[in-house]
């Protein structure tokens, strides 16, 4: 004889399976998290190497401005 399924045992397997649709979710939003504070790390890394870079070129450009003007207003 067969057992009929009752309204508590029907709503145990809707939420076991909600519970394993929801752990899925969570991992793959998880994953996701982990790898966008990867990139953000990097673009960081990118962002502080550009502004080094700039400020070199202000350096380099204003001993540059220095010198040309030196031998301009000397003559």
């Amino acid at each position: 004889m067969k057992r009929k399924k009752t309204a508590i045992s029907a709503t145990a397997i809707r939420l076991s399976s909600y519970e394993k649709y929801s752990k899925e979710r969570m991992d793959t939003i998880i994953k996701r998290l982990d790898d966008l504070t990867v990139e953000v790390k990097d673009l960081r890394t990118d962002v502080s190497m550009g502004k080094g870079v700039i400020a070199f070129l202000v350096v380099i450009g204003s001993i540059a401005g220095s010198v040309i003007g030196f031998f301009q207003f000397k003559n």
